[in-house]
């Protein structure tokens, strides 16, 4: 495990800085770590985690439609 900072979860995401904390607000994104003073970051494998529920809830509407 190792904490990420913002510009690799937008990288990794492909999301915009305010859509990460929009979706953090509606709890529908891993939360920030503070890492002392104004440093936060995020836990690789929880933002990983996140996108593979992504994918896997796409692949469950797409069988649904079948």
């Amino acid at each position: 495990m190792k904490f990420i900072r913002l510009n690799d979860v937008i990288d990794r995401t492909g999301l915009a800085r305010a859509t990460i904390y929009k979706y953090m607000a509606e709890a529908d994104f891993p939360r920030s770590v503070s890492l002392g003073g104004r440093s936060v970051g995020w836990v690789d494998l929880e933002v990983d985690a996140w996108m593979e529920s992504k994918v896997a809830a796409r692949d469950c509407a797409v069988r649904k439609k079948d």
